[in-house]
């Protein structure tokens, strides 16, 4: 072995080079800003001891006449560690070595996880700080010459092929803008961390150049931004916190495509019967409530992980368990617009079945949907072309589907409560109240000319005729005429629930292989 001593030696130097990162100085300003160095987040993120660098030894490397060698390490970190005993691919920028922003290798090593990721049918966890782009316009000196977005290497095109594929979570560590923004966004679940991170597509010194404005980055990107625009779908109070985060959104997908979600074991022994379900929706149909405890009651305690929940707020879409099964849940918050979907909400609606259908998830939804949302800003947001596009998703779909009718279903909003043509589960709650329009609202332009002819008899006629109305309103009318399947005493929703996803996994399982290849591509 001796003669290999001194390639042997040269090896453990260029390791330790690349160890320290971007040396001693860096790392203290990176800590000074309230953020861990690239080394400190893989230890933190995966399992003990599981963590293997692929391309260690690359970066920018000069040479003097004397053949002397300086060398800058690579400002992306890649290579394959373990989340709860589970392979991952991992993606990881360097913000000690130049702010993140590309090199000569940068490029071919960001491409290579995703590709390993796709290949090997693993997850792909990216750790976004910096651009990871091209950097500043110092490169075009260094290159000798421009180049062209999206060219020959296409890492912009790369980043969004995965999606069909395996699950993909990125998170924002820092300040993330230009492709570094672009890679956080092309994801299944993108998580932030309030504070130290921003996402902007270009920082406020290109802003200010180009625009005129003066923001700062947390003005232009910051946590509030960014959760309430639907770029990011959890907000963290730590970097400790998003690992976190990322490691349970991790446990509710499978490893690839073809495979199914994991199942874990409860926590807890709840009771299949919730007596306390059949309080939680007021008799008074005008009155809002928290639809929350509603989720807490019907799915296995501590599993509700709800995500985008500043964006599109009146529609709720989360992650949630059932007996150990992972499920994707959909429902409405009353108190925000009766819980109707806004142009926002349909975006992210569209987007989660989109999610739920290409890794199997079954999809619960707790129906209390009065329609799109109406009125001038509603228009001006294109409301109804965006809600036909949820329609489209949701009966595109192929998974299990359970729907369970809580109160109000109306209108082609309300349409949208489960897939058409297939089979689904589906029950109602005796509140449930369905139709075109609510008879409230109807009345009044159905009825208009009698009302308007009556005169001061006109109070009396409204009565009367909503009493009428009233008669044929009971959901139990629908039930008679099989309209809808079943209707239910609240208490046995999540009883009811638990045997149809049993028998959905089931299902799904005898299938799984029929379903390898996607039935359409995943966008971000």
């Amino acid at each position: 072995m001796a003669e290999w001593h001194d390639a042997l030696e040269e090896l453990e130097q260029r390791r330790a080079v690349a160890a320290a990162m971007g040396g001693e100085e860096r790392i203290a300003r990176q800590h000074e800003r309230g953020r861990l160095t690239v080394r400190e987040r893989l230890a933190l993120l995966l399992d003990q001891d599981s963590w293997r660098e692929i391309g260690g030894l690359s970066g920018r490397v000069e040479y003097d006449p004397g053949g002397q060698r300086c060398f800058t390490t690579s400002n992306v970190v890649i290579g394959q560690g373990r989340i709860d005993d589970r392979p991952v691919a991992i993606q990881a920028d360097d913000f000690t070595v130049r702010g993140g922003a590309g090199d000569a290798g940068t490029f071919r090593k960001q491409a290579y996880p995703e590709r390993m990721a796709r290949e090997l049918g693993i997850p792909l966890v990216r750790l976004v700080d910096g651009t990871g782009g091209g950097g500043s316009v110092k490169n075009l000196l260094e290159m000798d010459r421009t180049y062209l977005p999206g060219g020959i290497l296409g890492t912009e095109w790369q980043i969004v092929m995965d999606l069909d594929r395996v699950p993909v979570i990125s998170l924002a560590l820092g300040p993330v803008a230009g492709l570094g923004a672009a890679r956080l966004v092309a994801s299944h679940v993108s998580i932030m961390v309030r504070g130290t991170s921003q996402i902007c597509v270009a920082g406020p010194a290109v802003a200010k150049a180009a625009l005129g404005e003066d923001l700062t980055i947390e003005e232009l990107g910051g946590w509030r931004v960014a959760s309430q625009a639907g770029t990011v779908d959890l907000v963290a109070d730590s970097e400790e916190h998003a690992f976190e985060l990322a490691r349970l959104t991790l446990s509710y997908l499978p490893q690839h495509r073809g495979d199914l979600p994991p199942r874990v074991e409860p926590a807890v022994d709840q009771p299949s019967v919730v007596d306390a379900l059949r309080a939680m929706v007021p008799q008074d149909r005008r009155m809002p409530y928290d639809i929350r405890p509603i989720l807490a009651a019907v799915f296995d305690e501590g599993s509700v992980l709800e995500l985008g929940r500043a964006f599109g707020p009146s529609t709720i879409t989360a992650l949630a368990r059932l007996d150990g099964f992972a499920v994707a849940v959909v429902a409405s918050d009353p108190r925000i617009y009766a819980g109707a979907i806004t142009a926002d909400g349909s975006d992210k609606l569209t987007r989660f079945i989109d999610l739920a259908d290409n890794f199997q998830l079954p999809v619960v939804h707790l129906v209390d949907q009065p329609g799109f949302l109406v009125g001038g800003a509603a228009e001006r947001a294109g409301t109804i072309r965006r809600g036909a596009r949820v329609l489209s998703a949701l009966n595109a779909t192929s998974i299990p589907w359970a729907s369970v009718i809580l109160r109000k279903v109306f209108g082609v909003g309300g349409a949208a409560h489960q897939p058409r043509g297939r089979h689904t589960f589906r029950v109602a709650w005796p509140s449930a109240d369905w139709g075109s329009l609510p008879i409230e609202g109807g009345l009044e332009v159905a009825y208009r000319r009698e009302l308007d002819q009556a005169g001061e008899e006109a109070p009396e006629l409204k009565a009367r005729i909503l009493d009428q109305l009233e008669a044929v309103r009971s959901p139990f009318r629908s039930a008679e005429a099989f309209d809808i399947e079943d209707i239910i005493d609240p208490a046995e929703t999540r009883l009811r629930l638990l045997e149809w996803v049993a028998s959905s996994y089931m299902a799904m399982d005898a299938h799984r292989y029929e379903r390898v290849a996607p039935n359409r591509k995943m966008r971000p």
